[in-house]
């Protein structure tokens, strides 16, 4: 690891004049230390956020929900208001990593993870994320956990992320502050397809710190919800492929709304909102979610080893629609989230 400077911030105005200054925020640094102990990153100058106190899970003034950046990943999950409220979000970040990084990672640093292309951790070996214009092997190479859904010839990564695919469902608002004031962003904007810039993930400018994320009232999904994670082990592994659905049903096994985001396939949790309202008005069941399935993967692409994602992703899709049809699973106190 290369050598860096540590300091610790008592205030906002302290961590945003460190950034300001070139040094970056850390809180869990449950990613960024690993990437730093593999050469992948290198900050001259990390500022230690955890001081702050933007650790608070509660109702926003609008009647949602607003999640303090620092809030740990495993607090928000069984916070009462999320598990009540918003379950599909605690069922994706209890799908996540570990109970031990889900101790120490916050819930704005699950957005700044960066990819886990095998790749783009080997510094011995070209990469467009990591060195711009060096290439991207993974397209013809090791590529089983890459991208089918918004990939370009620069770069065919996917986001780890679980919470942040139920984050893109449920229509969250990511809030940020720098030295020249504060601005929202909705989620379906914070994070980059690759295009021929793959090293920006985000839509972050120089000096930003996200404070805290928002999500509208979404009491009418609360009974139907239900995320699937299809990986190669129950536990501590990414997902090939997730969905997070989430269906508002009327009597009698009517669509009045639906959501559909899915992670492990793009370069950001991948949602095509033609498909939720095709799903509108329609008898909840297989024929309906088959057509959304197949609207959402349209223009899907393999790279040879991960062709198999295409019709896993569409499988997917159909069941976890067909679970939260039959009703939210983790209502009885049990830890949501597994294996499909």
């Amino acid at each position: 690891m290369n050598p860096f400077a540590f300091t610790q911030a008592r205030d906002l105005d302290g961590v945003l004049a460190a950034m300001a200054a070139g040094a970056r925020p850390v809180a869990g640094g449950t990613n960024l230390i690993d990437l730093m102990k593999e050469g992948v990153m290198a900050p001259p100058r990390l500022v230690d956020i955890n001081a702050l106190g933007l650790d608070k899970v509660e109702t926003s003034a609008e009647g949602g929900l607003r999640l303090g950046a620092l809030a740990r990943n495993a607090d928000t999950a069984y916070h009462p208001l999320v598990r009540t409220r918003y379950p599909l979000l605690s069922a994706a970040i209890l799908a996540g990593a570990s109970p031990q990084l889900r101790n120490m990672a916050t819930d704005g640093g699950n957005l700044m993870q960066r990819t886990r292309c095998v790749y783009f951790y080997d510094v011995g070996t070209p990469c467009n994320k990591r060195e711009p214009g060096s290439g991207c092997p993974a397209r013809d190479g090791l590529n089983r956990q890459h991208a089918i859904l918004g990939a370009s010839e620069h770069c065919i990564a996917i986001h780890p992320s679980d919470m942040c695919v139920a984050l893109r469902a449920l229509d969250a608002s990511v809030h940020v502050r720098s030295a020249r004031g504060t601005r929202s962003i909705p989620f379906a904007d914070f994070h980059r397809l690759p295009g021929d810039r793959p090293d920006i993930d985000n839509t972050l400018e120089a000096g930003e710190l996200i404070t805290h994320l928002t999500l509208p009232e979404a009491d009418r999904f609360a009974d139907h919800s239900a995320y699937i994670k299809v990986r190669d082990r129950l536990s501590y592994a990414f997902a090939l492929v997730s969905v997070a659905a989430a269906l508002d049903l009327a009597p009698g096994r009517r669509i009045r709304a639906a959501r559909i985001a899915l992670g492990g396939v793009a370069h950001k949790p991948w949602r095509v909102e033609e498909a939720e309202h095709a799903l509108a008005d329609q008898e909840a069941g297989e024929e309906a979610f088959g057509a959304a399935a197949d609207i959402i993967l349209r223009g899907a692409r393999g790279y040879g080893e991960n062709d198999f994602k295409i019709p896993l992703a569409r499988n997917a899709i159909v069941q976890a629609l067909g679970r939260a049809a039959r009703g939210t699973a983790d209502r009885d106190g049990k830890e949501p989230g597994g294996q499909a």
